[in-house]
């Protein structure tokens, strides 16, 4: 094989090898929303829960002052449930589905009912 030959192979794996890692990134999902409080006032410092529903993994994120949270890398390939928690009370549990092809989802969740109440 002469040089020229290689050079070429080497350029068309390593094209190759950035196509992939390239598509790779972009089949992750971001789940990011605001935590607000019966008033709809954002709440700082809440505690957002969410859980990979096959590999039952439970991540958590702090709100910031704006009530913010944000989950990025999240795999597209898996069922998810989220839910806030704040001084005894509880948002509702909300799902995010492998169905949907949404690389992004944007939630609020309320804070509106005692923990340990349906």
């Amino acid at each position: 094989m002469n040089a020229s030959r290689k050079f070429a192979l080497v350029m068309l794996l390593t094209f190759a090898a950035t196509a992939m890692f390239a598509q790779s990134k972009s089949e992750l999902r971001t789940v990011r929303g605001t935590v607000v409080d019966k008033q709809e006032t954002p709440v700082d410092s809440a505690v957002v829960y969410l859980k990979n529903v096959r590999s039952q993994d439970i991540t958590t994120h702090i709100t910031d002052k704006e009530g913010q949270f944000r989950f990025s890398g999240l795999d597209l390939n898996a069922d998810y449930e989220i839910h806030a928690e704040h001084e005894g009370w509880t948002s509702a549990t909300r799902s995010v589905s492998n169905f949907d092809n949404r690389k992004e989802f944007v939630l609020t969740l309320k804070l509106d009912r005692k923990k340990g109440e349906k």
